[in-house]
């Protein structure tokens, strides 16, 4: 299952958007006190889409996609170095497929790790720490290499990349910025670099300063998300904590009060969702309306296999409706009608919203 590591300073909230997040209720203080396991939970990506289905089809069960969230011990300077909880953190980083920088706003009594509150300059620590690890890293493989007893052709091609790759990252650029070709990218498997992750950046506010959407260096903070092509989300954990605890009519005037569609922690999910190429489809029926997840790109065939190795195995066709077609005609009748219903073969790419039924025989 595809993971996001939920990253950053000691005490700016980035445990309460995990528990936020995932349901769970971890000790918000134990990585503060030096204690340096992960915390391991599933993000529910809440979706209207399945809402409907399971509206319209009223089955026993009903099962939203899931993403795996890592909430890695807080991060100081020097933990490229293996400064406070470094290595954890590195670890911690380096297993998860995109990140999700939680940077502190707002100001409070709670103590913060640098003195003062700064988000421009915290988010700058994190992306020199990530920096610095894939420096360190790339700097300690040309040295294995250049002092292995044998050269071969492929190591001295991938010293001279990695050389390359060196006084690239030594410019204070990113891995993701670095072009690589087909071939360069096969003699490179395998290898982790941080700066070549999908990154998020959630700004923690406190309530009057998310309601004004006004807090120190906004400004440089949106330039510095803008220029580098990074998601920058603003929320409220204190706001999100309060909604959390509300249903129904509640939570919707709340919602309505704040003039949002839908919890800050929602969209920190899809946001996950879509930085790590993901798409979800659907299948449908009385006994589970569910949605599954898929990288872009997947075939009918290979997304049947996701549902069960038999279907992928015995794949004949796949049965394919929208589900926006579904919200606009309300039933499948009405959209075989209209001829809104495919049969679709194996090489088919599955969208994002496609309801599938598969055939097969085994």
């Amino acid at each position: 299952m595809p993971s996001c590591a939920i990253l950053g300073l000691p005490t700016v909230g980035k445990t309460t958007v995990f528990n936020l997040l995932t349901g769970m209720r971890k000790d918000t203080s134990k990585f503060f006190s030096g204690r340096t396991e992960s915390n391991l939970g599933l993000a529910t990506v809440r979706d209207r889409r399945v809402a409907f289905l399971s509206n319209l089809y009223k089955p026993r069960k009903t099962t939203y996609a899931q993403i795996e969230l890592v909430d890695v011990p807080g991060l100081v300077r020097g933990a490229s170095e293996g400064q406070g909880v470094g290595n954890a953190f590195l670890d911690g980083v380096r297993q998860s497929d995109a990140l999700i920088h939680v940077v502190r706003a707002f100001g409070g009594h709670t103590e913060h790790v640098e003195g003062s509150v700064d988000p421009f300059r915290d988010v700058q620590t994190i992306a020199y720490e990530l920096l610095m690890a894939d420096i360190a890293f790339v700097d300690k493989r040309i040295s294995r290499l250049r002092d292995g007893k044998k050269r071969t052709a492929q190591a001295e091609q991938e010293i001279e990349l990695l050389t390359r790759i060196l006084a690239h990252l030594e410019s204070e650029q990113l891995f993701s910025s670095f072009g690589l070709s087909g071939a360069e990218e096969k003699l490179l498997a395998g290898y982790t670099f941080f700066t070549h992750k999908p990154m998020i950046i959630v700004a923690n506010l406190d309530d009057e300063q998310f309601v004004a959407t006004d807090y120190p260096q906004r400004a440089e903070l949106h330039a510095y998300a803008r220029e580098r092509g990074l998601l920058l989300l603003e929320m409220s954990a204190n706001t999100e904590m309060e909604l959390d605890e509300l249903d129904g009519q509640d939570r919707d005037e709340l919602l309505a009060e704040l003039k949002l569609d839908v919890p800050g922690v929602d969209r920190i999910a899809h946001a996950s969702y879509s930085v790590l190429g993901l798409i979800s489809f659907f299948t449908v029926g009385e006994d589970e309306v569910r949605a599954w997840t898929i990288r872009q790109g997947i075939t009918a065939k290979q997304a049947a296999g996701k549902i069960h190795s038999d279907l992928e195995r015995g794949f004949i066709r796949a049965e394919v409706m929208r589900c926006q077609d579904l919200e606009t005609f309300g039933s499948a009748v009405k959209l075989k009608e209209k001829g809104l219903v495919s049969l679709e073969g194996k090489d088919y790419i599955v969208e994002d919203g496609d309801v599938l039924s598969i055939r097969f025989n085994v």
